[in-house]
């Protein structure tokens, strides 16, 4: 569900526009997870890298688990968001229990160890970046439709079919 004047905020997810003609952004969900004055940070969340964590050189001995795609800045770096405060010290919390970052040497014991570990932690190549406003314009001019959903449907939904599932909702109302 979606309202005639939604806002974005810490925690929001955005869907792109069928409309959108960025090849990057066709038919992704984007979880935020910092906005400001100074502008907004999110991640891709139904895009999975083509690599696994244990293909990474420095954690081979780790067991598969999926990257994804946070977006298009600093596509070097990894980021994670997750679920589990207990497991994983020193968040910061984003929203509805949701946190970034952390001890990574204890998410990296979390995705090893936990059964559940897919369902609560997101591992991401880069991020998706806006300057001051950006977003915002981009929202007006229809390039991103704001959702309203739960933090259990971005995590625990496949990815292969989130946008889809979310975009009915826009289209429901």
């Amino acid at each position: 569900m979606s309202n005639n004047n939604p806002t974005i905020k810490t925690g929001s997810i955005l869907i792109s526009a069928p409309s959108l003609e960025d090849p990057y952004f066709d038919k992704v969900v984007i979880y935020i997870a910092e906005y400001n004055e100074k502008g907004a940070l999110g991640f891709v969340m139904n895009q999975i890298f083509e690599r696994t964590f244990n293909e990474l050189t420095e954690f081979r001995t780790s067991k598969p688990f999926p990257l994804h795609e946070g977006g298009p800045v600093e596509r070097e770096s990894l980021y994670f968001i997750h679920r589990v405060p207990d497991h994983i010290q020193e968040g910061r919390p984003i929203a509805d229990g949701v946190y970034i970052a952390g001890n990574f040497k204890q998410a990296v014991d979390y995705l090893n160890t936990a059964n559940d570990a897919e369902s609560n932690l997101r591992l991401f190549i880069g991020y998706s970046g806006w300057d001051a406003n950006q977003l915002d314009d981009e929202i007006k001019e229809g390039s991103w439709l704001i959702v309203e959903a739960s933090v259990t449907t971005i995590f625990e939904t496949a990815e292969a079919s989130l946008w889809e599932v979310l975009h009915k909702r826009v289209n429901s109302l």
